[in-house]
């Protein structure tokens, strides 16, 4: 609908605005005190973890549900929305037997829609939170207790609230109203947690501490798009494909995430580069991620694109800012770290663009995380070579 696709346009243009104007501040404040050991709370990604589980607990829920009061037919809600929905596991005999001695299945109506209205919203800024941590503890704690966290959450809300608008269907009313409980309650849950997170980790600007936190980010991305596609599609049917990628995906993350404080911390004035960039990327992607995601289906492609060249461009020139202060802003130089940042663009483009015409078509999102993590680890790999060399010539 045209209405829709102007007020999705809408919302990006002012999440981008708003984090423009917010994340200077955020960043002007003094860094969180780190509470006592004693203090410790569980991270954001066994909070998502725990979130996801409760997702698909639903999912199970959801198919007693049709199975038993539906005929395992879900025709009378998936009318509603777009083909890929809706890919039940009916079939499942460990389902088709709980669905059998199920006591009153009538009571499990609201897992249709309404329980996962609630749990979207917490799902998507955990996953985003877990990702800034990984990043930066104090970056974490700082956005958790500034504007940005109850921006994101009215974004992220708003966003969800029109695209229920656009797929209209009998519990539209209901998903609204949730959805604006849990945009209520998640950021002050996530809030509080943060406040008494007490972690100290740091991403080095090293090789290996990037191509870590990059390969972490890649396999936590690609467990998000097995749970997108198997279960907020409400096609747990899937599940047995999607199983080898999610199981895979999980041991990746594992071992990648024991290896995150064991890397090596030497850095180099491009990686310095790198880290700076990364960390205002985030802070200035977490307001409009989801509007711009939503944006490229459900409102207007470009804006969408621009609105996220936008937040590159300017944590690029912000985290030039930093690294040239790091370097006494000599002329010299910042002319060789901006002709090496340079280079390292030109060669994770051409990363990002041999690895779109290799990923098979697929959801849009899958050609965007293959496009972005080529482009992060060629990127990264061209500023430790450059870095490398930089440093023979000067002890040369």
């Amino acid at each position: 609908m045209t209405g829709v696709r102007t007020l999705v346009d809408a919302v990006v243009v002012a999440s981008v605005v708003s984090a423009l104007a917010i994340t200077p501040r955020v960043l002007a404040r003094r860094p969180d005190p780190v509470g006592a050991a004693g203090r410790r709370v569980l991270s954001p990604a066994v909070w998502l973890v725990l979130v996801t589980g409760l997702v698909y607990v639903n999912q199970v829920l959801f198919t007693v549900y049709v199975l038993r009061v539906h005929d395992g037919d879900p025709s009378f809600i998936a009318r509603y929305l777009p083909a890929g929905w809706f890919d039940l596991a009916s079939s499942n005999p460990a389902l088709r037997t709980m669905a059998e001695h199920f006591p009153a299945p009538g009571l499990l109506a609201p897992s249709l829609l309404r329980a996962q209205a609630f749990l979207e919203l917490p799902f998507v800024l955990l996953a985003f939170a877990t990702v800034v941590r990984w990043l930066d503890a104090d970056l974490y704690r700082r956005i958790a207790r500034s504007a940005l966290l109850p921006s994101a959450s009215v974004s992220y809300t708003a966003v969800f609230c029109l695209v229920e608008w656009d797929l209209r269907n009998p519990y539209t009313v209901d998903d609204v109203l949730i959805r604006a409980v849990s945009a209520v309650v998640t950021p002050l849950f996530l809030a509080r947690t943060a406040a008494r997170d007490t972690a100290t980790t740091r991403v080095p600007a090293s090789v290996p501490g990037l191509l870590v936190f990059i390969g972490s980010l890649g396999a936590l991305g690609a467990l998000v798009l097995v749970v997108y596609d198997t279960a907020l599609l409400y096609s747990l049917g899937r599940l047995d494909d999607r199983l080898p990628l999610a199981l895979t995906a999980s041991a990746a993350l594992v071992v990648l995430r024991a290896a995150a404080s064991r890397v090596s911390d030497r850095s180099g004035p491009t990686l310095s580069f790198v880290v700076h960039a990364l960390r205002h990327w985030l802070l200035l992607f977490f307001v409009p991620a989801l509007a711009i995601r939503y944006g490229l289906l459900f409102g207007t492609p470009r804006p969408a694109l621009a609105a996220g060249v936008v937040t590159a461009a300017v944590a690029c020139v912000r985290a030039a800012r930093e690294a040239s202060a790091g370097a006494g802003r000599r002329p010299r130089a910042v002319a060789g770290l901006t002709a090496r940042a340079g280079c390292a663009v030109l060669a994770g483009t051409a990363g990002a663009t041999v690895a779109l015409r290799l990923t098979p078509p697929s959801y849009a999102e899958v050609a965007l995380l293959s496009a972005m993590g080529a482009f992060l680890v060629t990127g990264v790999v061209t500023c430790g070579v450059l870095d490398h060399f930089r440093k023979g010539a000067d002890n040369g």
